[in-house]
């Protein structure tokens, strides 16, 4: 973090912890680790790091050491780890994962709290302007009646539990794989935006999501895996209304706004601004679309969750864009700009 790389995600990152001391302070609320209930963070995070790193070097180092002698092979596997992994690198990869990190459970900490911060819900409100905007008709009923309710089902549930796998992606490319510095601090930082914006938006506007208010409107879908996921995330906040203490899951029914769509769009526009090849900016763009679609599908959100998303993920692109020093603009393709002469300059290399 020496030139700063995420200072402004850890800036993040620190506000968002000391929010959720204070709020489980006051409400007696325990601190948990999000994801631990099955594989603990000091054992799962290290074992995701240690495989993107093998992603990026063993390939490397088999095009290197393609056949050489056996000491040379060792030789090789030196070169690539002094060439790819020195110590820049390292102490950046690690920085920028901490700030994410400590951002992220302070944000899935926070969004289990919500419930026992406020107990108000907005799900009639949210749906009576679903219906304004679909001129009196239901966005999860028209998308219903129109793709049905049996393939349609599976192939969205498909495409809402793939985006889960999107993040640690992008990231692994971001801090891993990638050696434009300031690219991929600009991309994480963003990410963490995303958090803080996501939080702040659920105390404003609490509520359940369509599937948990209405039911009985999507009892008619297909089962899927997506319908055990929501019944575990409903059996899971029972569980933690019931006794907070007495449980190791967390809380994280929220509605108002999508962050599976926030995260999307802000990796659509990063692909944007960095002008990525065409296919994945394609690609980025087809995925938020069906992201969208099926996450009104399948009861997660309300259609202006969706808008709401929308906003939040191209807010966090402005404010991460200023934080880090970004141009918030389409490089040209001929020749690199500042960014790039900045990147390759934190990299050492090309």
């Amino acid at each position: 973090m020496g030139r700063g790389d995420f200072r402004a995600a850890a800036v993040v990152a620190a506000v968002m912890a000391v929010a959720t001391v204070l709020v489980a302070t006051a409400y007696d609320l325990p601190v948990r680790d999000p994801d631990g209930v099955s594989v603990p963070t000091w054992v799962r995070l290290p074992v995701i790091v240690a495989a993107a790193v093998l992603l990026d070097v063993v390939p490397r180092w088999v095009l290197a050491a393609r056949g050489a002698a056996h000491a040379d092979a060792w030789a090789a596997l030196r070169f690539v780890l002094r060439d790819r992994w020195h110590g820049a690198q390292v102490r950046f990869t690690l920085s920028g994962l901490a700030a994410w990190y400590v951002a992220y459970v302070a944000f899935r900490n926070l969004k289990g709290y919500l419930p026992f911060v406020d107990d108000r819900l907005w799900d009639t409100e949210l749906a009576r302007a679903d219906r304004l905007l679909w001129l009196g008709h239901d966005p999860a009923d028209v998308l219903h009646q129109v793709l049905g309710t049996g393939w349609a089902a599976w192939l969205m549930s498909g495409v809402y539990v793939l985006w889960i796998g999107l993040v640690p992606a992008t990231l692994a490319v971001a801090l891993v794989w990638t050696r434009r510095s300031l690219a991929g601090a600009f991309y994480v930082t963003a990410v963490s935006f995303n958090w803080l914006l996501g939080v702040v938006v659920y105390y404003l506007v609490p509520s359940l999501g369509p599937v948990y208010s209405r039911p009985g409107e999507f009892a008619d879908l297909s089962p899927t895996f997506n319908t055990r996921v929501q019944e575990w995330l409903l059996q899971d906040r029972v569980d933690v209304l019931a006794g907070p203490w007495d449980t190791r899951s967390v809380q994280t029914i929220a509605a108002f706004a999508s962050l599976h769509v926030a995260i999307t769009v802000t990796a659509c526009l990063v692909a944007e601004v960095l002008r990525l090849p065409s296919w994945v900016r394609a690609g980025s763009w087809v995925f938020a679309v069906l992201t969208s679609v099926s996450t009104v599908y399948l009861g997660w959100h309300f259609f202006v969750d969706v808008l709401g998303g929308a906003v939040i993920g191209a807010a966090a692109v402005v404010l991460a864009a200023r934080a880090t020093g970004h141009p918030l603009r389409r490089r040209a393709e001929a020749g690199p700009g500042p960014a790039v002469a900045h990147d390759r300059a934190g990299a050492g290399h090309p």
